[in-house]
């Protein structure tokens, strides 16, 4: 079964960081870029920050030097670092695997259609 699993949410103050995981078992994230996306309430989901299996990164605006992305194909899981977090983060954070293909899966702005598999999401809550 393939599947997504991201963990690593949670409450934190305001300033503070957390580091997200997104775990894949049944398939293999070689070959695959990976994007990390949010829906706050009320919202629609945006995308955040994508890494193609070459380890290039790209990231929204709003989280460009606070936010890190990185993967260890080793451990089939991929990592979001959160720092500098504001309110305006508080969200539910999806991780989501697009097949490496032409036109580029992993671009700014960050088109869900073109990933195939996703987790369930985790909450991240930030406190002011």
């Amino acid at each position: 079964q393939l599947q997504l699993v991201e963990s690593g949410g949670g409450l934190v103050q305001f300033g503070g960081s957390l580091r997200l995981s997104c775990a894949a078992s049944g398939f293999t994230l070689d070959y695959y870029d990976i994007g990390w996306f949010r829906q706050a309430p009320g919202k629609e989901r945006e995308g955040v920050s994508c890494i193609t299996r070459d380890i290039l990164t790209k990231y929204t605006d709003s989280v460009k030097g606070r936010f890190t992305i990185s993967r260890d194909n080793a451990k089939n899981t991929v990592y979001l670092h959160m720092s500098s977090l504001k309110p305006e983060d508080t969200a539910v954070y999806y991780c989501a695997a697009g097949r490496k293909s032409f036109p580029p899966v992993c671009t700014v702005p960050l088109r869900d259609s073109r990933y195939n598999y996703w987790g369930q999401g985790t909450q991240v809550t930030v406190s002011s």
